[in-house]
């Protein structure tokens, strides 16, 4: 006898979702934000400082030069937002928390998107190629 796998659906917070996008999973409106909305706070373990020289994560995010979390997204729901060389989105640190906020207004079904920077990009992306919206269409 085979046992049935129930399928789990993960609860997002309101007003976002995970699905598949042009760079993998990504990070999608289910409602309009307005310009200057937060969307979502970037969480994650702090990160002791030895180890952020020796982390594999690619989900590092520096609050100040000796204050690090690492957002992994199967704890932290942000980790999901794809890099974009035209973003929507921009990470603003507030009293040492990580909160993204629309740069612009965004229409319900749209990804979330912002630029992760010249040093990530030329890292872990360009290598590759980029696969934003913005790249894909050259």
């Amino acid at each position: 006898m085979t046992a049935l796998k129930k399928k789990v659906k993960r609860k997002y917070p309101e007003g976002i979702t995970v699905r598949r996008s042009s760079a993998g999973l990504g990070l999608f409106s289910t409602r309009s934000y307005k310009k200057g909305e937060v969307i979502i706070e970037y969480i994650g373990r702090e990160v002791p400082e030895e180890e952020m020289y020796t982390s594999r994560s690619k989900y590092l995010f520096g609050i100040t030069k000796k204050r690090t979390i690492d957002g992994r997204p199967s704890m932290n729901i942000a980790g999901y937002i794809n890099h974009s060389c035209r973003p929507n989105c921009e990470p603003e640190i507030r009293k040492g928390r990580v909160f993204i906020e629309a740069i612009k207004n965004i229409k319900e079904g749209e990804e979330f998107s912002y630029n992760y920077g010249k040093e990530y990009f030329n890292e872990h992306i360009k290598p590759q190629g980029c696969r934003c919206p913005k790249c894909i269409k050259k």
